[in-house]
C-alpha cells in the first residue's frame, strides 16, 4: 500500500545537547584539544624525569596572575551554568544578560593571560623547559581567545533580529565548550606551576 508525503513541518528545527551535530563537532573538537594539552603535559613530565639538566631550568613560576587566572576561571562556571540553563529555556533577556557579562569575564581572563606571559621569569627558547612553558600556557590562552570571540559574536547576534530559535542552541553550545577551557585549565595550572617547586 502507498502512502502520500509525510508532513515534517511541525518537526523542530533545531535542539540542544547531544541532539544537534554541532555539539558532538564540538565535543569532538574538545577531545582532539584534550589529546594535544595531554602530550603537551606527557612531553613536559617525560623531560622532567629524564633531563639532567631539569631541576636547574625549571625556575618555579610566579604564583599571583596565575591564581588570579584561576580563580575567575573557576568563578566563571556559575555564570556558565546559568547561561546554559537560561538559554534551553530560551529566556532572551538572561541569555543576553550573562553573554555580556561571559563576554566581560572572557576579556579579563585574556589581559590576564597576557600578565602571565609578561612575568614569566624565562624566554621561551633559552632551555626545554620554558619552551613548554610557552606552548602550553599559549595553547590555552588561544582556546580562552577563540571562545571569548566565539561569545562576543554569539553575544551581538542574540541582540539582533537573529537572536531567536537556533542561536539558544548556539549559546548552549558556546557554554559548553567554556566547560572544556576551565577543566583543561586546572591539570595545567598544576604542572606548570606547582610541579617545578621544591
Amino acid at each position: 500500500m502507498r502512502r502520500g508525503p509525510v508532513d515534517l513541518s511541525a518537526l523542530p528545527t533545531y535542539a540542544f545537547g547531544p541532539r544537534v551535530t554541532t555539539w558532538w563537532g564540538t565535543f569532538s573538537f574538545c577531545l582532539l584539544e584534550g589529546t594535544g594539552f595531554a602530550l603537551g603535559v606527557g612531553g613536559y613530565l617525560y623531560l622532567a624525569a629524564t633531563n639532567p639538566k631539569w631541576s636547574d631550568d625549571a625556575v618555579p613560576l610566579p604564583l599571583f596572575w596565575s591564581a588570579v587566572f584561576t580563580g575567575v576561571l573557576v568563578l566563571s562556571v556559575l555564570p556558565n551554568f546559568l547561561i546554559k540553563r537560561a538559554a534551553m529555556r530560551e529566556d532572551l533577556v538572561k541569555v543576553r544578560l550573562l553573554l555580556v557579562i561571559m563576554s566581560i569575564v572572557g576579556v579579563v581572563l585574556v589581559g590576564i593571560r597576557v600578565m602571565e606571559f609578561a612575568v614569566l621569569p624565562v624566554r621561551w627558547d633559552k632551555s626545554a623547559y620554558a619552551s613548554f612553558v610557552w606552548v602550553l600556557l599559549g595553547l590555552h590562552g588561544t582556546h580562552v581567545l577563540t571562545d571569548v570571540v566565539d561569545t562576543v559574536v554569539v553575544a551581538v547576534l542574540m541582540f539582533t533580529r537573529h537572536g531567536r530559535g537556533k542561536r539558544f542552541s548556539d549559546v548552549e553550545d558556546n557554554a559548553f565548550y567554556w566547560y572544556f577551557v576551565v577543566l583543561s585549565w586546572l591539570p595545567l595550572y598544576l604542572v606548570l606551576y606547582w610541579v617545578p617547586r621544591p
